[in-house]
């Protein structure tokens, strides 16, 4: 059914690109055509719910492509309930727009849908409304009750580590805006990295018996590393030397500027956990059941302090902090 503009009633957008589109659960009693949902979720678990706005040109660009636009703006809301070990279910899409554009409109569901599906997330409401073009996604997943992972559980002692490879995110975007060149094979690696990140979903569920604490990193390794800190009360030391940079990384630019993109860069949506020392040996079990990387950076102290050192000395990272694009 075309849909020209927003005289059409709400329900005849939603109907055209949204609904009947969305997984098949179970657990869903009532989906999309109703004031509310009604789901029922599983005995002896508890909801992890999280919210993500993302607001043209504060979180991203005009030209991002809708489909990339799509599948993001699930993946970084999924991103949250894997740093919780939470088991993705349900989600509620409030999409603003300043006209309806139907190629956009078609290609930015194709990406939405693309991401739902693979990670079994059923679309069970939402709102569409007119006026400048944001997107806000409401997550809901599962996890056993008294499992869930967070971030006030890092202890002395703990070993921390982080999945994947960082910076490459933020190493894309700076492609994207001519900041930067790369050769063309890097340059699709690193754009693709920033446009369609991996919300690490079975290392988080892998994780609930093994790590004392987790997040998500969206702000850039430092500050995320911060929040367990002082949520956690506790200090810590990373050897930036064993911090994880991919090959496309390291052939676009030199060491000291990789770093900084690790560092600092952000939405790079790996995970950042701790791990007891009792708890080790058991990593490499769990997270290769995941599929995923990991590397060990550094170890939780006393204190409230972040120390970064590089082969042993004090080290101080060049700034790519993110910042909504101020």
């Amino acid at each position: 059914m075309p849909v020209p503009n927003f005289t059409v009633k709400e329900f005849q957008l939603i109907e055209c690109f949204f609904n009947g589109r969305s997984q098949v659960r179970k657990d869903v009693q009532l989906g999309i055509g109703d004031d509310c949902a009604l789901v029922v979720p599983a005995k002896d678990k508890a909801i992890a719910i999280s919210c993500d706005t993302l607001v043209e040109n504060v979180h991203f660009y005009p030209d991002m492509p809708a489909k990339a636009l799509g599948y993001k703006s699930l993946a970084v809301n999924l991103s949250d309930l894997a740093s919780m070990g939470a088991e993705p279910a349900w989600m509620t899409l409030a999409l603003t727009l300043p006209e309806v554009d139907e190629t956009w409109l078609t290609d930015f569901s194709a990406g939405l849908f693309e991401a739902a599906d693979y990670y079994g997330v059923a679309l069970i409401g939402g709102d569409t409304t007119r006026g400048p073009k944001s997107i806000s996604i409401t997550v809901h997943g599962q996890v056993p009750q008294d499992k869930a992972l967070s971030r006030h559980g890092a202890k002395a002692g703990d070993w921390i580590y982080v999945t994947g490879s960082l910076g490459d995110s933020a190493l894309g975007l700076d492609i994207l805006r001519g900041k930067r060149e790369a050769r063309s094979e890097n340059k699709d690696y690193l754009i693709n990295r920033h446009y369609k990140p991996t919300p690490r979903v079975l290392a988080g569920q892998s994780l609930r018996a093994l790590a004392s604490s987790a997040i998500d990193l969206s702000d850039g390794l430092v500050s995320d590393i911060n929040h367990i800190l002082k949520a956690s009360n506790v200090g810590a030391v990373v050897s930036v030397e064993d911090i994880p940079l991919s090959k496309p990384m390291l052939e676009t630019v030199d060491l000291d500027q990789a770093l900084g993109y690790a560092l600092t860069g952000g939405e790079d949506y790996e995970l950042l956990f701790t791990v007891p020392e009792a708890q080790k040996g058991a990593l490499e079990t769990s997270l290769g059941h995941a599929g995923v990387s990991y590397s060990q950076i550094g170890q939780i102290c006393s204190g409230e302090s972040l120390k970064l050192k590089r082969n042993g000395e004090s080290f101080i990272p060049t700034n790519f902090s993110f910042e909504h694009f101020k």
